[in-house]
């Protein structure tokens, strides 16, 4: 029980971690205030707390597929954000100070969110170990252990990040975020297939004899890059189509606003 808490626990910070870590680190280059990052895990906690408190008249809407579908919607919005504020962040690179206000608030709005979903699996895990005494100690070992992991590998790529050469931040960034906005649109689908919202089909390949789902690289993998051992078509179009689409929207801003632009401020 201890090591499938760390494995759990360690997957959903991970998740969350990686969008908030690369965010705040995007707003420290830009020269922003963290008091938004600071305000959104305080609004993502509260809402994991109703979101468990309520999971079972969220589950049992739309004919017993609330969850799934609430899960799936929370998926597309967060790739919506993620689209929206790293374009805002290629725009500031060349003309700094452009809508920082809206920026502020599609980062704060894509961490409450991001919090908000991993807190409350990480909310009904744990409470669905409270009336086991027996085991609720090494479950809550656990999760502190996987906490821990996840939250010292997002610090790490924090600071990694603020420690490259400024003319590299911004294109590692967009390559990260849309690596985790196409992962965002590849769990929606999963979800909604297991709700036949999505047509179920056979997987187009099976890795799971070399890197299990459940290992934790297989965790650590489907956190940074949404790794699934046995994906459907569906799945990889989504997950492949959702990335392109950010990365041409990105490229064109860059195209456009750098033929505008002489010399990039930030960039000195």
């Amino acid at each position: 029980m201890l090591l499938t808490s760390v494995i759990i626990i360690f997957r959903e910070v991970l998740e969350a971690g990686l969008v908030f870590c690369i965010l705040l680190a995007m707003s420290r280059f830009l020269g922003l205030s963290t008091r938004w990052f600071l305000l959104a895990l305080v609004l993502g906690g509260i809402g994991s707390a109703v979101y468990g408190n309520n999971l079972a008249a969220i589950s049992n809407a739309f004919d017993g597929a609330g969850q799934e579908l609430l899960n799936a919607g929370l998926h597309f919005w967060i790739y919506f954000l993620l689209v929206m504020a790293t374009t805002l962040m290629v725009i500031n690179y060349y003309r700094p100070g452009y809508r920082l206000s809206l920026l502020k608030w599609l980062m704060l709005l894509a961490v409450t969110c991001s919090v908000l979903r991993e807190g409350a699996e990480i909310y009904i895990y744990l409470y669905t170990f409270h009336s086991q005494p027996e085991l609720f100690g090494s479950v809550v070992k656990g999760a502190l252990i996987g906490a821990g992991i996840g939250f010292s590998i997002g610090a790490l790529l924090y600071y990694l990040l603020l420690g490259l050469p400024k003319r590299y931040i911004l294109p590692v960034t967009c390559i990260l975020l849309t690596i985790v906005a196409g992962g965002m649109c590849s769990q929606a689908a999963q979800l909604l297939i297991q709700v036949d919202w999505l047509p179920a089909q056979a997987p187009l390949w099976d890795s799971s004899g070399l890197l299990p789902e459940h290992s934790l690289v297989g965790q650590l993998l489907f956190a940074l890059v949404s790794y699934e051992a046995s994906p459907t078509p569906i799945e990889v179009f989504l997950y492949t189509t959702s990335m392109a689409v950010m990365a041409l929207i990105l490229g064109v801003t860059h195209y456009v606003f750098r033929t505008s632009s002489h010399v990039p401020a930030i960039a000195h």
